[in-house]
């Protein structure tokens, strides 16, 4: 991979990863992710340029307000370099160009879901909604995924969701699985292709039950204890795009491609 273009990814990357912070914060909230600028949540004076660098301006104010000392969440720094790790390594992927962009747009929006889903145990529709028939579009245009595919993937992902939640709910007469999960499985279906949802749903509920049991042990909670799945979901869509098709063929074939 160029380093020149390595540096660009990483630089874009964390640029979006602090607008990615925005949405995190705000769209919850139902508030405008573009107005007004950016402020301390604490004393909310305006973040000066110079105070809004991603991940080094935290570490030069020591994560603290430069006005009121507040401390500023060590979150935002992790999401900026998280995003711009996704970034260069979707460049490694790819290298440069319309699918590089495409597949960052969709971690992007996967980032967001993942930390709203952590806070607030909620997948905004906001993003959701309209990513089924983004990334639909995007997939078929750029990815190379047949429309087909992607269709199918919205229906079989939406739908094979809402089976499990309606099932769920009949034997243990409770809610088990949001709406928020279905929309996500079907944006996700509709940027990877039907063939992506076996994977992505094995790989997540095993993510899910490891997390889960942890957290369960180490809370002392009982097995009714309410884990988020879109993070997971999330986090196994990403891992498609890198190892999901070799697996899937090696599974469904026995044989590599």
């Amino acid at each position: 991979m160029d380093i020149f273009w390595g540096v660009v990814a990483f630089v874009l990357g964390a640029v979006v990863g602090s607008f990615l912070n925005v949405c995190i914060w705000r769209i919850p909230e139902g508030k405008s992710i573009v107005t007004p600028a950016s402020h301390c949540p604490k004393c909310g004076n305006p973040v000066r340029v110079y105070d809004n660098i991603p991940i080094l301006s935290w570490l030069i104010l020591r994560g603290r307000c430069r006005d009121c000392g507040g401390a500023i969440s060590p979150r935002y720094p992790l999401v900026e370099l998280l995003t711009a790790l996704l970034s260069l390594a979707l460049l490694w992927l790819y290298g440069p160009g319309l699918q590089y962009l495409a597949a960052f747009l969709f971690a992007a929006a996967l980032v967001v879901i993942t930390f709203i889903d952590l806070d607030h145990q909620i997948i905004p529709d906001v993003i959701s909604l309209p990513g089924i028939p983004v990334f639909l579009l995007t997939a078929v245009l750029i990815m190379g995924i047949g429309f087909w595919d992607a269709l199918l993937g919205i229906v079989i992902g939406g739908g094979f969701l809402y089976l499990i939640a309606v099932g769920y709910e009949l034997l243990a007469k409770r809610e088990g699985m949001g709406g928020g999960d279905i929309k996500l499985l079907a944006m996700i279906g509709a940027f990877l292709g039907w063939q992506s949802l076996f994977f992505v749903v094995f790989a997540s509920s095993i993510l899910g039950a490891l997390v889960g049991v942890v957290l369960i042990a180490m809370k002392g909670k009982d097995m009714k204890y309410a884990v988020p799945f879109g993070p997971f979901l999330s986090i196994a869509a990403v891992l498609y795009l890198f190892v999901g098709p070799a697996l899937t063929h090696l599974v469904l074939f026995r044989t590599l491609p």
